[in-house]
């Protein structure tokens, strides 16, 4: 489960997040429950991250893909009324590329927010949530400088523009939770079972454990914009920010 594999289904998205076209053969095909591949780029949602869309492409018939459910597989969830291709079907898939492009860019915008925030003003994360070209990140900031929102904004354009390397690799568990700092959440949302963690790291800036598709550097980002910052409580803030 989790780095390589969900289920019956090879994780190509985790391989190479550029991926937008793959082969593969149908396993299951249901309507309510959802249809299952032996392989795929589908990103299937998670850690704020929204699932991928896209199609399949089966003997001139088209599918469309508008979700993904986890269970002991992932089923990718055609659009209603869709056709399904039998079980044992050779199939293509194709990823909507403008929407998993930008959730790549918006997701690794968000982790040079948070290893900003973590260096600069020594707050965690206590929350998140992305759509494509747009997020938030809540942390647990209780003193806020009043010139927060132009400084930080300044810092991330800065990391941005310094095209750092964005670097993935998978450790096992105890190697992982070595590293310093590995944790940038308030707390360890890393499941006890799982003995491989993968580790994105924004070279120099910020190391975490994550389960994300990224962009390869930070320049592939863009101009970010820090929208507003929100009083969530005592002790959080809430950041929204968006690519311009």
């Amino acid at each position: 489960m989790g780095v390589t594999h969900h289920g019956r289904t090879h994780r190509l998205d985790l391989l190479d997040p550029t991926l937008r076209e793959f082969s593969c053969t149908v396993l299951a095909s249901d309507p309510e429950t959802g249809i299952v591949l032996d392989r795929s780029a589908f990103y299937p949602g998670g850690g704020g991250q929204p699932p991928d869309h896209g199609v399949l492409l089966w003997q001139g018939v088209q599918t469309r893909i508008v979700g993904t459910r986890k269970g002991d597989d992932l089923y990718l969830l055609p659009a209603e009324g869709d056709p399904l291709p039998p079980v044992g079907s050779a199939v293509t898939g194709a990823i909507e590329d403008e929407r998993r492009s930008l959730l790549m860019r918006t997701h690794s915008g968000l982790h040079v927010m948070c290893g900003v925030v973590f260096r600069d003003f020594g707050a965690l994360v206590t929350g998140g949530n992305m759509e494509p070209g747009t997020a938030r990140m809540d942390f647990n900031l209780p003193e806020v400088p009043s010139d927060f929102k132009t400084r930080l904004e300044d810092l991330i354009n800065a990391e941005v523009i310094a095209d750092r390397r964005v670097d993935v690799r998978v450790l096992e568990r105890d190697e992982a939770l070595a590293l310093p700092d590995i944790i940038r959440t308030q707390s360890n949302l890393i499941p006890a079972d799982e003995q491989e963690i993968r580790i994105v790291d924004i070279v120099g800036l910020d190391v975490q454990a994550d389960g994300g598709t990224h962009v390869a550097s930070t320049s592939q980002v863009g101009k970010v914009q820090i929208v507003k910052v929100e009083s969530k409580g005592k002790a959080n803030r809430r950041v929204r920010l968006r690519l311009i």
